[in-house]
């Protein structure tokens, strides 16, 4: 074996004087597939351009740094290197699917739990790459709509995983099957699909691609699926993880599909999926205290200590619990021209100026204390009550610090996860969520390890699926299609 201080690794493929003698131009991700493959078939596929990768390699490393290595050498230690991470393949694994789209693997991890052994990965972003690796020892495939890319995906994979991008159809008609969305990303899902034909597609979405359009969007996504030869859901599956049980609010479309001739023999289960699916939701939400670290202390600034004491005094001290409207501090006093405002607008000032001038002693009094707001970002100066009448105090509330204001749920679940900058609070106590509650929200396990950048793994699992939705979606469609 190579000596220890002539140890090799991926990340050498990184260095710029190697990427100078690349052969390939998807080099880890020739050879990481390939070494995840190494013990079984699919490994052929990727094997001729991962030869020529390895081979490359060791003469760089003989020209270079003037090591005596050989291939024999260098694969067992790399193959070590892919096989020794946090989520490795199943032993025993019952199917094969694909993952495009791959953000940080929420997909993937659903499918391993279900015993699925991913055979080809997809995924542009850099920093998503990285994490990805990390936790799975293989590198993805960059630009899918690339058509070398799409030739390295291998053939008879029975599930075709993808969490693609919405965008917008030629409002012309659907005539033509899935050349009608040429130009967009799910037009080379299509590509994908006509040519390999697996058994299943696991689609998942925004869920105002819906009503994206004005519907055209969806209805050409399904008019597609239909001519490509896939059953799907008549009903549109729009489902939140609170659903099961999950305490985080976060609907997503999903658009599980099976191949016709698989179905045939019970159509009436996927077409009527939503009418199954429902069945399997929960009455009760985890609680978020089994999700939060008790221990961990006050991390806010004194400047956002100061908002939520301010507006905590402002609910406490008015005649309503219940408000249906938004908090404008800025038009308690509005005595201009109402009527120049759009209506939706002109009704929440009303409101707020009604709402003034039955506190008044209290609000001066308030304003009084507070410097009138004059130290407040402008956005500070709203707040948005979402939160009932159950709870006495912001500190018994989920709050966050939107561009619209600032808001306060109820505490049983969280809203759907933003950037750094956005994070929600809890109020009691008085800290944000943090990176690991928020990856126990999107269902990931706790030893999944994100990026060091905190503001990088947010947006990441912001982007990620939430792997306990896929995982009990997916396995009714499993149980039943056997």
């Amino acid at each position: 074996m190579i000596a220890f201080k002539d140890k090799i690794s991926i990340e050498e493929f990184d260095g710029k004087n190697y990427q100078i003698k690349l052969v390939e131009p998807y080099d880890k991700a020739v050879i990481t597939h390939y070494l995840h493959n190494y013990n079984n078939g699919i490994s052929e596929h990727y094997k001729e351009d991962a030869i020529k990768v390895l081979n490359n390699f060791i003469e760089y490393k003989q020209e270079e740094e003037k090591l005596n290595i050989i291939a024999e050498d260098v694969m067992q230690q790399l193959l070590f290197e892919v096989e020794n991470v946090p989520f490795p393949t199943p032993e025993n694994y019952t199917f094969e699917f694909i993952d495009l789209f791959a953000g940080i693997g929420g997909f993937r991890l659903a499918m391993q739990n279900l015993g699925g052994k991913c055979v080809f990965t997809s995924e542009w972003d850099k920093e998503a790459q990285k994490t990805y690796r990390t936790n799975f020892g293989e590198v993805p495939f960059g630009d899918i709509t690339k058509e070398r890319v799409k030739n390295y995906i291998p053939n008879d994979f029975d599930v075709l995983c993808a969490g693609f991008p919405c965008q917008p159809f030629s409002k012309g008609g659907f005539r033509n099957g899935f050349e009608d969305t040429r130009g967009t990303l799910f037009f080379d899902i299509c590509k994908i699909v006509s040519k390999h034909k697996p058994k299943f597609l696991f689609l998942e979405n925004v869920a105002n691609l819906v009503s994206h359009d004005k519907g055209n969007t969806y209805q050409v996504i399904l008019d597609s699926l239909d001519k490509l030869g896939y059953y799907f859901p008549t009903k549109p599956l729009v489902i939140s993880p609170d659903k099961f049980g999950v305490p985080i609010l976060r609907p997503r479309v999903y658009i599980p599909c099976v191949r016709k001739d698989i179905a045939e023999k019970n159509v009436d289960f996927i077409k009527n999926f939503h009418i199954h699916i429902e069945k399997k939701y929960v009455k009760e939400l985890d609680s978020i205290d089994d999700l939060l670290d008790l221990n961990l202390k006050n991390d806010l600034s004194d400047y956002e200590n100061k908002i939520l004491k301010m507006w905590d005094d402002f609910y406490q001290g008015i005649d309503l619990k219940i408000i249906g409207f938004p908090i404008w501090s800025d038009y308690f006093k509005f005595e201009g021209n109402i009527s120049e405002f759009p209506v939706w607008k002109a009704k929440f000032i009303e409101k707020n100026i009604a709402l003034y001038q039955r506190n008044k002693k209290f609000i001066d009094s308030w304003l009084k204390k507070y410097h009138n707001l004059e130290w407040c970002v402008n956005t500070h100066k709203k707040m948005e009550w979402q939160a009932g009448d159950k709870y006495e105090s912001i500190y018994n509330c989920l709050i966050q610090f939107r561009p619209s204001g600032i808001r306060v749920k109820k505490p049983d679940k969280f809203s759907t996860l933003v950037a750094m900058n956005h994070q929600q609070i809890i109020g009691k106590l008085k800290r944000k969520i943090t990176i690991n509650e928020s990856k126990l929200l999107q269902s990931f396990p706790k030893n999944y390890v994100l990026s060091n950048s905190n503001s990088i793994a947010m947006k990441q699992l912001g982007n990620s699926v939430n792997v306990k939705v896929i995982e009990s979606l997916f396995t009714e469609l499993k149980n039943t299609y056997k």
